[in-house]
Order: structure tokens, then sequence, then C-alpha cells
């Protein structure tokens, strides 16, 4: 378990972020977070580090493979930074090449309100995401009877894979 207030500074600022404020927030932030001291035990899990009218901010720790499957976040943008381990980004690409980046420690990336995402964390993956403004509701996609539909989630519950829509863009 984190200490809340080390992050009371990082929250304060005052307006919505753009996606590169956000990578630069979670940046920030991780430079709080002590690596030797997250319990490290389980499937992993995600702790919120603050939240206010303007961000929010998770500690997501995977000890086990973890895919998020494709979904969106309600019209909230935002930036990860990658502490430990290594992550996958992929845009939700329809009739061209699938798009997958992948960050090891150290690196940050960002991805506008609008769009529909999907990230794999690999075992021992521990980034941080920076959402702005606080994400309201997310939407998870796959393909049921040959359309792609989305199901509305709750904005504090992990995403479900997708595997009939990861299977129809490799197909």
């Amino acid at each position: 378990m984190l200490d809340a207030n080390r992050f009371d500074t990082l929250e304060t600022s005052g307006h919505d972020l753009s996606p590169e404020e956000c990578a630069a927030m979670a940046r920030e932030a991780a430079g709080l977070v002590d690596l030797a001291s997250l319990e490290r035990a389980g499937e992993g899990s995600f702790e919120l580090l603050w939240r206010n009218v303007h961000s929010e901010a998770w500690l997501n720790q995977w000890w086990e493979p973890r895919d998020t499957g494709f979904h969106d976040h309600g019209g909230s943008c935002v930036g990860v930074h990658v502490l430990e381990g290594k992550a996958r980004n992929e845009a939700l690409v329809i009739g061209g090449e699938r798009r997958v980046r992948e960050y090891g420690a150290g690196e940050s990336f960002s991805f506008p309100g609008a769009g529909i995402h999907r990230m794999e964390h690999d075992r021992g993956a521990v980034t941080i995401h920076v959402y702005s403004p606080p994400i309201s509701a997310i939407g998870h996609y796959d393909v049921v009877d040959g359309e792609l539909r989305r199901e509305p989630g709750p904005a504090d519950e992990g995403s479900p894979p997708s595997p009939a829509l990861s299977a129809a863009l490799d197909g």
C-alpha cells in the first residue's frame, strides 16, 4: 500500500490535461513510487493514487501477464509511464496493419480521449496511468455474432480481453 499523500503536489493542475501532460504527470508520479515496497503477490492489482475534478492516476502492478482487451476511456485521455517490465499499446486499426508499440522501463506514451486501444502487460510490469478528466465510464469492445459491440463498464474495474476482436484483426 502506497502513501497517497506523496502524490498531493501532482494532483493540483487546475485544468483538464492534454495527453502529453498526462504522460508528463505519470513520469513525475513514477519518481514517487518505491518499487521495493510493492507487494508482489497474486495476479496483480491497480491502486488509485489520486482523483480530483481534472485528473486521476492509477498504479498498475501485474505479476501475471494481463491483456486489457480493446476499450475506450469514455472521452478521457491517458498518459502511461512504465516503471518496471514491459507493456504494449495497440490502437484499434480497421483495414490496415496492426500497430503495436512496446514500451519498457523509463518510457512513456499517451493516447487521445476519443481513441480505442488495448494494453498488454508482461509478467512483472508496473505502470502509472494518468487520465484526464477522470474516467466516468469504460467501453469494452469485442465481436459478437460478427458485429463489433461496445459494452459499458464501470470506471474503476479492469477491462476484459477481446478474443474475438483480436482474432478478427489477425485474420
